[in-house]
């Protein structure tokens, strides 16, 4: 037995029935029967009376859920209260593209204000991947794209920046507009195994339906660098001016109506008021301010 269980135990007495606590303790059902069975084994006890076409809870549950009501909302309190100081560990995931871009000014801000912070950067590169990882505990913050249907309500999201999309072309480039540019070259397509890589193929395709992605590249290094050799044209995030400016690819505008991505630091309730989880969201807002800088 673990306390989840006597935690289900009593948000299906409160809520009425396993499939309504199923959504509020986020997990499915049939996870919440099996997690109502192993509490009967372990009591020996039934905790429901099932001779009946409506599973109703006995007195023995209800007696459960007294005895460790007050016990189970202590431990809650203690594992949600506000770190006193910015120290100890914390585990951020950063999407691909803002791995070199704000990621290292947030790094080295929290080292210059908070050096008893160890700050552990996961192997993640991918938005739903890390969601994952917030919601089991294996992320304590995550940079990351907000998806387009808003995102868990298990999480706290703070946005941090509005990134628009642009064409970029080789540095030659002789079309003026968007359209032009695309109907003269091949296009180079943003990852579209990802959210804002999807977005970027219909504002593509709103232009040109035809249009044939003849390489598909998730490393924003790797499209500025075939489209600076003159390989195609690439709708994209827009990237950070160093790197556009290193490789003097051209950087087109699409726009009032581009379309863009919101680039949010998100992570769980539980956490809300960290002290941690504050000095790190601060850090981002910051070096997001000092990037965007003309």
């Amino acid at each position: 037995m673990n306390l989840t269980m006597l935690v289900t135990l009593r948000t299906i007495l409160e809520q009425g029935s396993f499939t309504a606590a199923a959504g509020v303790v986020g997990c499915s059902p049939s996870a919440v029967s099996l997690q109502v069975k192993q509490l009967e084994q372990y009591f020996g006890k039934p905790l429901f009376d099932r001779s009946t076409r409506v599973v109703a809870p006995t007195a023995f549950a209800h007696e459960v859920v007294s005895a460790v009501g007050d016990f189970s909302h202590r431990l809650q309190m203690l594992r949600s209260r506000p770190v006193v100081e910015v120290a100890g560990r914390i585990r951020v995931g950063v999407i691909t593209s803002m791995q070199s871009d704000v990621l290292p000014q947030a790094l080295h801000e929290l080292r210059r204000k908070h050096p008893s912070l160890d700050v552990v950067v996961p192997p993640l590169n991918d938005s739903d991947e890390m969601i994952s990882e917030l919601k089991a505990a294996r992320l304590d913050v995550a940079l990351l794209v907000r998806p387009e249907a808003g995102g868990s309500r298990r999480l706290v999201w703070r946005e941090l920046h509005r990134q628009p999309y642009v064409l970029l072309a080789p540095p030659n480039a002789s079309g003026k507009t968007v359209r032009q540019l695309l109907e003269a070259y091949d296009w180079i397509g943003y990852d579209l195994s990802l959210s804002g890589g999807r977005v970027a193929a219909r504002y593509v395709r709103s232009l040109k339906p035809d249009a044939r992605c003849v390489m598909e590249l998730r490393s924003m290094d790797a499209i500025v660098a075939m489209v600076a050799q003159g390989l195609g044209v690439s709708v994209v995030p827009q990237p950070r001016r160093p790197l556009v400016d290193a490789y003097a690819v051209r950087e087109v505008g699409l726009g009032s109506r581009a379309p863009f991505r919101k680039l949010s630091l998100v992570w769980r309730n539980s956490d809300e008021g960290s002290r941690n989880v504050e000095a790190v969201a601060e850090a981002f807002a910051t070096a997001f301010g000092l990037q965007r800088k003309p």
